[in-house]
This record gives C-alpha cells, sequence and structure tokens, in this order.
C-alpha cells in the first residue's frame, strides 16, 4: 500500500499530502514522506504543492534547504508538465526565487518568456509595501535571463519608488549588457537631480566604466556628477567613465 493509499487516495489525499508537506512546524522526517507522495502522484495539485514548499523556511536551515533542493530537483525531472503550476505560482507567491530557478531548466526562453511577460506585468514599477518579490524578478532577469526583452523589461524598474528595486535594477541592467536598451537609461538616472541615492549613482559609474559604454549626449552632466560625487570618477577622451585611480 501506497502513502496515497494510506491517506485514502484521490484529491482527498492530495490535498492531506500537501498539508503535510508544508506544514513547517511538523518533523522534517514527515514532510519527506508527504513530498515524495506528491512527487508519485504528480498531478497538477500535487505539483502546486510541491512548489509550495518554497514559500515558507523550516527552523532548522540545513533541512530546510535540503527539502527545497530535492523540491526543485524533483520538478526539474518531472519536465514541462510543471510549466502550468509554476505559472500560477510565479503570479500568486510572495517568494518566487526558487520556482524561477525551476523555469530555467523545464524551458527554454522562447517558451519561458511568454510566462515572465505575465509575471512583470503583475509586478510593474508601481509602489508596493514589500518589494521582495519584484526584487527576486529583476535580479533573476538580469543574471540568468540574457535577452534583449528582458533589458527592455527592466528599464521600467529604473523610475521604481523604492530605492533598492532600483539599485537592484542597475545591476541587472549591467549584468545584461545591452548597450541600446540601458546606456542611455542609465546615464538619465544617474544625471537625474531627484535621484538623492549616491550608491545609486556611483555604482553607475562604475558599471559605466566596466562595460566601457560612452556619456555621449550626457558628457557635460556627467563630469557634474562625479565632480558633486567627489569620488574621483571622471570622462576620458573617449567620453567613457574612468574610475577613480587606486591608491
Amino acid at each position: 500500500m501506497g502513502f496515497l493509499d494510506f491517506l485514502g487516495g484521490g484529491p482527498a489525499g492530495v490535498k492531506k499530502l500537501v498539508a503535510k508537506a508544508n506544514n513547517k512546524d511538523a518533523q522534517s522526517v514527515d514532510r519527506w514522506k508527504a513530498l515524495e507522495g506528491l512527487r508519485d502522484d504528480a498531478s497538477e495539485e500535487a505539483i502546486a504543492g510541491l512548489l509550495r514548499r518554497f514559500s515558507f523556511a523550516y527552523s532548522k536551515s540545513i533541512e530546510d534547504e535540503q527539502e527545497k533542493q530535492w523540491v526543485h530537483d524533483t520538478l526539474v525531472e518531472l519536465g514541462d508538465r510543471v510549466l502550468g503550476p509554476i505559472e500560477q505560482s510565479l503570479l500568486t507567491a510572495e517568494s518566487i526565487a526558487w520556482p524561477l530557478k525551476v523555469l530555467t531548466h523545464v524551458a527554454d526562453q522562447e517558451r519561458a518568456w511568454p510566462l515572465l511577460e505575465k509575471v512583470i506585468a503583475a509586478n510593474d514599477n508601481q509602489y508596493v509595501r514589500d518589494p521582495s518579490k519584484k526584487i527576486q524578478l529583476i535580479n533573476f532577469l538580469g543574471e540568468e535571463f540574457h535577452d534583449p526583452r528582458a533589458a527592455r523589461a527592466l528599464v521600467q524598474y529604473l523610475e521604481d519608488m523604492d530605492e533598492t528595486v532600483r539599485f537592484s535594477t542597475v545591476e541587472a541592467l549591467l549584468h545584461q549588457r545591452d548597450e541600446e536598451a540601458a546606456r542611455e537609461p542609465l546615464l538619465k538616472l544617474l544625471t537625474n537631480e531627484a535621484e538623492e541615492s549616491r550608491r545609486i549613482k556611483i555604482r553607475i559609474l562604475d558599471g559605466l566604466s566596466d562595460v566601457g559604454w560612452n556619456t555621449h549626449g550626457f558628457k557635460g552632466t556627467v563630469e557634474q556628477v562625479c565632480e558633486q560625487l567627489g569620488r574621483g570618477h571622471g570622462i576620458d577622451s573617449k567620453g567613457r567613465v574612468r574610475k577613480p585611480a587606486a591608491k
């Protein structure tokens, strides 16, 4: 008799497994049994239940990480059948870093992009009390989804009200290295008097120097920003940002 048979089988059995698998106060061994039962069932409801395991942290961090990694690997093994539940998870869950990791393994960029467009639309640059989900999305787009569509989608977050969101977006755009999409928006933010974050402006200057993009159209204003920041940045003869000399 399998674990699902013991619980009664069918939808009711899956619901019990989902509840056991996502009870952070339960013993780890009991959660493992339930997670394995959901894997064996592999229905859409069971897959959604597995995805829910990413939504909370168990008090024992090592065991928590082990369970989440196992769920990740299991979902990857299930292949593209997990795409429907993953889309729902990305749209409704508060934390999406792990589901995004799964997505990279079960769908190529062309198949993943329409799904990501929906997630981006649901997490635009409007104010939210807790921007952590938005930041996870931005980090993923910058570091894991190298594509001109991602770079263009990221630009909107340079206007977000949250300073950490804007800083994360600068990092993501510099990771993308898409000059056509990112050079001018980054320079506009750098020279915007309403931008009060020194760390954002310093990161843009350092990043522009690293990628070698010029400041054409903004050179004089960028020189003023460099002087105001007083960190020793400058502009070379080709209009590129020069980092402070090493001491």
